[in-house]
C-alpha cells in the first residue's frame, strides 16, 4: 500500500498541471463544446468528461497527461455517438445523467442505486467514484464497470466481458470480447452474434474448472494474473517486473481482437504507450477480423483484410463489415444459360472456416470438389481439404490464409464479376487452367469466324436496328425525355397497351394497377393510374422526378419503364413481376408456392437492400412511407422488389423531414405519423419490423379472427420473446430457432416508439446478415414516457 502511495505521489510530482478540484457535487454539469467539458483528477492524469470521436462524442475516461487521448473507460456504448447538444449532470438525486437536448431523450449511466449519492470524485487511479452522503461509502465506480480496459488495482470478476471498440476513434462496441467465465476460464469470442462456445473462441488461459470466483488483476508493475476468491494464485499471463518508477500500465482488448498490455513512460509519454505483452503475435488472430466473406493475410507484420474473388468490400472504410457479391448467385443459377455464367476460383492456403458444410458429396479430387458445387444452385462455395469436399453457404466466416494451410477455398463466381471483384494482384487466386485454355480455344475460334463474316452481319444489324426503330416508332410512338429519362407514353397509347385498362391486376392507396403489353416489344408490363385527386404537380416539376427516380437502379426495386403526364392523368409504366405480391405468397399461398425458411430469411434481405439504397444510395433521400407486403412483389427467380417507391416523391417534394398528413397503411405506420412528430427515414424502419414480423409468422399483422392475446402481431411477438417461446410464433419443421430468435430481435429494435432508438436500414441489413451483433432489444414501448 506504501508503494503504491509513493506511485501516486512520483505522478503528481512528474505532471507540471494545475491541480483540479477532484471532488464533484450535486448539479454540476458538462457540456461538449461548453468552457467545461470534464473534471479532472488532483494530479491531472486522468479526466471523466466528454471527448470527440470520428462522429459526434462520447463520455468516459481518458489518460489526460498525454497529448492525444487515450481512452480508458466509456459510458453507454450502445447510445453512441452523442450529438454537441448532449449535456452531462450530476443531479440532485445523486445520478450521473446525460440528456440529449434535441431530442429530450434521457440515458442513466449508473444505475438506481446511486439515487442519493452526494459526492463524485475522479481519482489518479482512473476510477470514478460516487459516494453516499457520509463521503466515504462507495455507491458506484467505473471500476466496476469496465469497458475495453483494465487499469492497476482495476478486477475483471467472474461473469464479466471486456468488448473492444469498433476503431481507435469510435468507442462503440466492436466485434471482439474476452470473457472471465464462471467456470474460472479467460475465453476471447467473436462478439458476431455467434455462440460461446469452445469452437468459436480463439484464445484461452487454460485454466478451466477453476471456477466459480476468479478473477483477472493487473498490478502496478505489469504484472497481469489469475486469482481465485482473491487469495490463491493460479497462473500469471505476464511476468512482471517491469520498470514502475514513473510508469503506469494498461490492459486493452484492441480492435483487432488481441489484448495487450501498455507501458506509458511517464517522463515521455505517447499515444498508446510500448507493447510490454501481447495475447498473440499473429495479427491474424482475431475470429472475424476481415468479416463475412472476407479474409485475413498477414502481411509485413500487420493483418491485411481481402474479399473472396468475386466479391467487394461493404465499407472500405471499415473491413470489418466484411464483403458481399453484387448479384445473387443462387437466383443467377436459375437462369436458362446458367451452365455458362460461372466458374470456380480458389484461394490457396486457407485455413478451415467456421461455418458447417450443408452437404459433403463424394469428391476425392479439387475438380470433382468444384464440379460438386458448380452443378448445385445452393452451393456458393466449397472447402476442399485433400480428403473431404464441404459445400457451404454464404457468409463465409473466420477466414484466415496461412503458409502452413494446405486446405483450398473453391469460391462459385459469376462470369461477368471475375475481373470486377477479383484482385488481380493477390498470387493464392487463380482461375483454373482448364477453363482458361477453354476460354481461349473457344475464344480464337469465335474471333476467326467472326473476320469471315464481319461485313455480312454488319449489314444485316444495321438494317435490323433501322427497322427495330422504325417499328418502334410506328407502333408505340416512344419519346425519350433525355438519355437517362424514362420513355413518355400519351393516354391513348396506354389504353392501347392496356386494352381499355381491362385487367385489374391490385388497388392500393395511391391508385389501381392493370396488366397490359407492349406489342411491338412483346413486353409484358405494368400500368399504374394514379388517383386525380393525388396528381397535382406540374407537368415539369413531375418529368423532372420521372428522371430522378428512373435513375435509381438497384436489383430489389421494380424498374420504372415510363410515364404519361397528360392534364391530370397521372400513370406510371413499370416491369411486371411474375409471381405477384410478398401479400399473395404469405398470405394466401398455393401449397406450390409455400416459401421455406430459408426463402423468406432471403426476400427480408431483399427488403432491406431496396430500402436501404432508397435511404443511402439515391441523388436525395427517398422515403417509400408505405412498405408492406402488398408493394413488395416477387419475380420469377423468388427475387423481392420494392414498389412504388417513387411516389412518396412524387407527391411530397421535402420528405427527408416534414410535418404532413398520415400516410402508409394502418398496422404499418409508425407512431410519429400520429403524434404529429417530423417524418424521418426511421418511418420506412418501423414498417420494415412490421413486415419482417409478418414473414416470420406467415401472418398479417392484425388478425382479429385469432385469440386476442394473438391478434395485434408485434405485441404477440413481444410477448412471446420475453417469455422465452419464440417457437411459438412459427411453425414450420425447417424453421432455425436460433436465426428466428435473432431475426425477432432485429424486428422488435426496428419497431421501437422512439424513432432515435430504431437503427439505419445499413445497421438493419448489417444485423439481418450477420455482420454485427445484435443487442438485446427492449421493449418496444418502454420509451413513450420518456421527454
Amino acid at each position: 500500500m506504501a508503494s503504491y502511495i509513493i506511485f501516486l505521489l512520483t505522478i503528481s510530482f512528474t505532471f507540471n498541471i494545475a491541480k483540479a478540484q477532484s471532488n464533484i457535487t450535486r448539479g454540476r454539469s458538462l457540456t461538449p463544446t461548453g468552457a467545461t467539458t470534464s473534471w479532472m483528477s488532483p494530479s491531472g492524469l486522468y479526466a471523466f468528461g466528454f471527448y470527440p470521436q470520428t462522429v459526434g462524442y462520447a463520455i468516459g475516461i481518458y489518460i489526460a497527461g498525454i497529448p492525444e487521448r487515450t481512452v480508458v473507460w466509456t459510458a453507454n456504448r450502445d447510445t453512441l455517438p452523442l450529438s454537441k447538444n448532449a449535456n452531462l449532470s450530476f443531479t440532485t438525486d445523486g445520478r450521473l445523467v446525460i440528456v440529449e437536448e434535441t431530442t429530450g431523450q434521457r440515458i442513466d449511466i449508473t444505475d438506481s442505486t446511486t439515487a442519493g449519492a452526494s459526492l463524485a470524485s475522479m481519482q489518479d487511479s482512473g476510477n470514478f467514484v460516487l459516494y453516499s452522503s457520509d463521503g466515504t461509502t462507495v455507491v458506484w465506480q467505473s471500476f466496476d464497470h469496465p469497458t475495453d480496459t483494465l487499469l492497476v488495482g482495476q478486477k475483471l470478476v467472474a461473469d464479466q466481458t471486456l468488448y473492444s471498440s469498433v476503431s481507435e476513434t469510435n468507442q462503440s462496441i466492436g466485434i471482439f470480447m474476452l470473457s472471465m467465465q464462471t467456470d474460472g476460464h479467460l475465453v476471447q469470442y467473436p462478439n458476431v452474434g455467434t455462440p460461446t462456445t469452445p469452437e468459436s473462441a480463439y484464445w484461452a488461459s487454460g485454466t478451466f474448472g477453476r471456477g466459480p470466483n476468479v478473477t483477472l488483476n493487473l498490478d502496478s508493475d505489469g504484472f497481469l494474473y489469475l486469482l481465485e476468491n482473491s487469495t490463491f494464485f493460479i497462473k500469471n499471463l505476464t511476468q512482471g517486473g517491469y520498470p514502475r518508477e514513473k510508469a503506469i500500465y494498461r490492459m486493452k482488448i484492441d480492435v483487432d481482437g488481441i489484448f495487450r498490455l501498455y507501458h506509458h513512460d511517464l517522463r515521455n509519454m505517447s499515444k498508446n504507450g510500448s507493447v510490454a505483452w501481447e495475447s498473440s503475435t499473429d495479427k491474424c488472430a482475431g475470429k472475424g477480423l476481415c468479416g463475412g466473406n472476407g479474409y485475413c493475410v498477414e502481411m509485413d507484420d500487420a493483418a491485411q483484410c481481402r474479399c473472396l474473388p468475386g466479391f467487394e468490400f461493404v465499407n472500405r472504410e471499415s473491413r470489418s463489415l466484411g464483403c458481399q457479391r453484387n448479384y445473387s448467385t443462387i437466383e443467377s443459377c436459375k437462369a436458362p444459360d446458367a451452365g455458362n455464367s460461372f466458374y470456380m476460383m480458389t484461394v490457396n492456403n486457407i485455413a478451415q472456416w467456421d461455418n458447417a458444410p450443408y452437404a459433403i458429396p463424394k469428391a476425392s479430387t479439387q475438380e470433382e470438389c468444384s464440379s460438386s458445387c458448380l452443378n448445385d444452385c445452393i452451393c456458393e462455395a466449397a472447402l476442399f481439404t485433400g480428403r473431404e469436399c464441404r459445400l457451404q453457404k454464404l457468409p463465409l466466416r473466420f477466414m484466415e490464409v496461412k503458409d502452413s494451410e494446405s486446405n483450398v477455398g473453391l469460391i462459385k463466381v459469376y462470369a461477368s464479376s471475375i475481373t470486377n471483384g477479383s484482385d488481380p494482384t493477390n498470387p493464392s487466386i487463380q482461375v483454373k487452367k482448364e477453363e482458361q485454355i477453354e476460354i481461349l480455344v473457344t475464344g480464337v475460334s469465335l474471333i476467326s469466324f467472326s473476320v469471315l463474316i464481319l461485313l455480312f452481319s454488319g449489314v444485316v444489324v444495321y438494317r435490323a436496328k433501322v427497322w427495330a426503330y422504325r417499328k418502334i416508332s410506328e407502333h408505340v410512338n416512344v419519346q425519350l425525355l433525355e438519355d437517362v429519362g424514362p420513355r413518355a407514353f400519351s393516354y391513348v397509347e396506354l389504353e392501347g397497351i392496356t386494352n381499355g385498362f381491362k385487367e385489374e391486376l391490385g388497388r392500393g392507396s395511391f391508385g389501381i394497377v392493370y396488366k397490359g403489353k407492349i406489342e411491338s416489344l412483346n413486353k409484358v408490363v405494368a400500368v399504374k393510374k394514379l388517383k386525380e385527386e393525388l396528381a397535382q404537380e406540374g407537368e415539369r416539376e413531375f418529368q423532372t422526378e420521372m428522371k430522378v427516380i428512373r435513375r435509381t437502379n438497384h436489383r430489389n426495386l421494380t424498374m420504372l419503364l415510363g410515364y404519361c403526364c397528360e392534364g391530370p392523368k397521372r400513370l406510371l409504366v413499370i416491369e411486371y413481376m411474375t409471381k405477384g405480391s410478398l401479400a399473395d405468397i404469405l398470405f394466401e399461398p398455393k401449397e406450390s408456392r409455400k416459401t421455406c425458411w430459408e426463402e423468406r430469411i432471403k426476400m427480408a434481405v431483399d427488403i432491406a437492400r431496396g430500402i436501404q439504397y432508397l435511404h443511402e444510395e439515391c441523388e436525395t433521400v427517398i422515403i417509400h412511407c408505405d412498405i408492406k407486403p402488398q408493394n413488395i412483389l416477387m419475380d420469377e427467380y423468388g427475387c423481392a422488389k420494392i414498389s412504388d417507391f417513387g411516389l412518396a416523391k412524387l407527391l411530397e417534394h421535402d420528405q427527408t423531414k416534414t410535418y404532413t398528413l398520415i400516410r402508409g397503411t394502418r398496422g404499418y405506420v409508425a407512431p410519429e405519423w400520429y403524434k404529429k412528430l417530423p417524418i424521418t427515414a426511421k418511418v420506412d424502419v418501423y414498417s420494415f419490423g412490421i413486415v419482417l414480423f409478418e414473414i416470420l409468422c406467415c401472418r398479417r399483422s392484425v388478425d382479429s379472427s385469432l385469440p386476442v392475446e394473438e391478434a395485434i402481431l408485434e405485441e404477440w411477438v413481444y410477448e412471446c420473446y420475453e417469455a422465452d417461446q419464440v417457437w411459438k410464433l412459427a411453425d414450420d419443421k425447417d424453421v432455425d430457432k436460433r436465426k428466428l430468435e435473432q431475426m425477432i430481435k432485429i424486428g422488435l429494435w426496428c419497431i421501437q416508439e422512439d424513432p432515435s432508438l430504431r437503427p439505419s436500414m445499413k445497421k438493419v441489413l448489417l444485423m439481418l446478415e450477420g455482420t454485427v451483433k445484435i443487442p438485446v432489444p427492449p421493449n418496444p414501448a418502454s420509451f413513450l414516457s420518456v421527454v
